[in-house]
């Protein structure tokens, strides 16, 4: 992890070697992350900074997809801190609300719905890797917006 800067990116630091779930304590990751962010910028500076981390989390998993000869390896866990930070910009700030997405982006990231595991299984580099996460985080913003029209 610590022979190249994008294996430390990729392997969120170290949490994506964690030996079960790492895709999970990726996502948690993202919490503490956006907690302290977020309120020091701007929504739409937060989004600017989200888009960067997600180039170099294309950067980072394809670099380290190659060395470690996976292109997905299960450690990589950038893609999903990268994603539920974005959907934790969208998501209400109440514990609930941030509980009900990480439990959906989680649901979506594991069951891979079309069109998710198709980006999974067609895209092998760093932009695939990043992408699939991506629609998870949509579909996950899609029910949470649903479920915030029909409560209210």
């Amino acid at each position: 992890m610590l022979r190249h800067p994008a294996h430390f990116i990729a392997f969120g630091g170290g949490v994506g070697l964690v030996p079960v779930a790492p895709g999970t304590f990726g996502t948690l990751l993202a919490l503490p992350l956006y907690w302290l962010a977020a309120p020091r910028f701007e929504t739409p500076v937060f989004l600017l900074l989200t888009a960067g981390l997600f180039a170099l989390g294309v950067w980072a998993c394809d670099v380290t997809g190659r060395a470690v000869e996976a292109a997905d390896h299960r450690g990589m866990v950038w893609d999903e801190v990268v994603a539920f930070l974005l959907v934790l910009v969208f998501a209400p700030a109440a514990p609930w609300w941030q509980l009900a997405a990480f439990l959906l982006f989680r649901f979506f990231d594991i069951l891979k719905p079309p069109p998710i595991r198709y980006y999974d299984r067609t895209f092998k580099s760093g932009f695939g890797v990043m992408l699939d996460d991506l629609v998870a985080a949509f579909y996950t913003l899609l029910v949470l917006a649903v479920a915030m029209r029909m409560l209210g």
